[in-house]
């Protein structure tokens, strides 16, 4: 999960990875109450609650996204485990949260009309992150991908203080 998605950050060392969490999450809508709980408790845990309502929300809008575009509308049973899953990485001076879907279908910000009710999710990711991205996701360890790409991950960056005298 990190390889590719240092491709679209600025250099680090991966000795530098301060902590990693990651969550599967249903293909329902109650899954974004279960990724804010996660986020919750996994920015608790790293000392980052400060964090917490900007994080929050763009892991709500990922995951809403994920579940909205990225699921076929009757998903076939090949899917085992659940087909979205919530990573959340930390660097001394950063903040990544990356969600996985099996959706390869890039992800479009689109302009919403100023009476919709939704279609405001990437910009609003724009606006909260430092950055964001997309990449096609490798099929994960114990997968046999066919064809070879399985889905894709979107991420948002998050700088952080830097707490030390050498950041990443």
């Amino acid at each position: 999960m990190l390889e590719p998605l240092r491709q679209g950050l600025p250099p680090t060392d991966p000795s530098g990875v301060a902590g990693s969490a990651s969550c599967a999450l249903p293909a329902r809508y109650e899954a974004v109450g279960g990724a804010r709980q996660f986020t919750r408790s996994t920015l608790e845990r790293w000392e980052l609650s400060d964090r917490f309502d900007d994080v929050a929300l763009v892991v709500s809008e990922l995951v809403t996204n994920a579940l909205r575009h990225a699921l076929p509308s009757d998903p076939p049973r090949e899917f085992q485990d659940p087909p979205v899953r919530l990573h959340l990485m930390r660097w001394s001076s950063r903040l990544v949260c990356a969600v996985r879907d099996p959706s390869r279908e890039s992800p479009v910000a689109g302009e919403a009309a100023d009476s919709a009710e939704s279609g405001r999710g990437l910009f609003l990711v724009e606006c909260v992150s430092d950055s964001w991205g997309w990449h096609p996701s490798p099929a994960l360890a114990g997968e046999i991908p066919s064809p070879p790409l399985h889905g894709k991950v979107v991420w948002a960056l998050f700088r952080l203080a830097d707490c030390t005298k050498n950041g990443q």
